[in-house]
């Protein structure tokens, strides 16, 4: 972020060698730049200079956390991943399908690449070679397993790198595929009590609201791309967070009649929200 805001062209440039710039090798330079702009820290044209902008929620985060210190910032992270369905609006198809597509609640790397071709070759998408569909499903294992866990026979503890996104525990492994089968089964996995901020959880439902001031609970809790799917929130904890949100009065939830809706009790917006999360942990 800070060498993009400097010198915008800092993965194109023909001055100045960006693996120099970075201080990492060619593979990191393209990978670092894709990932950029598939989290939303920055934004690139689809013509002409391929120059790299923060954006506005990038900007909140290199104002507030650069570092990465926060685990907000790394569910905000993988909230941009998957909160958009068209290959417009997000450079990660497979996590767009992954958390909000994708039913299955134990599964193993097989049953995710079936349906996952199957979904794509129905959508705009169209077919892709199954060799991109296991590197995909690849990168979200080891995005949020940790390779200590996923393959500790290869990892040498003195060079283990992991994800961040891992802290978040979205997704865990379970065992071995039965009947002699050779996979691991992969579960999907509640966030752990107190690691999800009720702003965050705000700042989601604020982004999928549309300006409505009164939403349905059953909306916020299976509606692709909301808070419930996007963060394997299951009703309890959703709950449980809703009535934090109440108590610090952004909103009211509203059990009666049978209604089980929440109103907005708050003017912020989703980046308002995200800097409002930010004010909140610093005092």
């Amino acid at each position: 972020m800070r060498n993009v805001i400097a010198s915008p062209d800092v993965f194109v440039s023909k001055t100045d060698n960006p693996m120099d710039v970075l201080g990492i090798g060619a593979n990191m330079v393209k990978a670092l730049r894709y990932w950029m702009v598939a989290v939303g820290l920055t934004t690139e044209p689809t013509s002409g200079q391929r120059t790299q902008t923060p954006t506005e929620f990038g900007e909140i985060v290199y104002k507030h956390d650069p570092y990465f210190e926060e685990t907000g910032t790394l569910w905000l992270l993988h909230y941009q991943l998957v909160k958009n369905e068209t290959a417009v609006d997000t450079e990660a198809t497979a996590w767009w399908y992954f958390f909000n597509e994708f039913k299955a609640t134990e599964f193993t790397r097989d049953d995710f690449l079936m349906q996952f071709d199957k979904f794509l070759r129905n959508s705009d998408e169209g077919e892709k070679p199954q060799r991109t569909l296991e590197d995909d499903f690849n990168c979200i294992i080891h995005s949020y397993v940790s390779r200590m866990k996923s393959n500790p026979e290869k990892v040498n503890p003195e060079s283990n790198i992991d994800c961040p996104l891992g802290e978040l525990g979205l997704i865990d492994i379970v065992g071995q595929e039965r009947n002699g089968g050779r996979q691991k089964i992969y579960r999907k996995s509640s966030p752990k009590k107190d690691t999800l901020h009720p702003l965050i959880v705000l700042a989601v439902i604020l982004y999928n609201a549309n300006g409505k001031k009164e939403i349905a609970i059953s909306e916020i809790q299976n509606n692709n791309g909301n808070v419930g799917k996007a963060f394997n929130l299951d009703v309890i904890s959703l709950t449980a967070l809703l009535y934090k949100l109440e108590l610090m009065g952004y909103i009211k939830v509203n059990r009666t009649a049978g209604l089980d809706v929440i109103n907005i009790k708050t003017n912020l917006n989703f980046l308002k929200c995200i800097e409002q999360y930010y004010r909140e942990i610093n005092g």
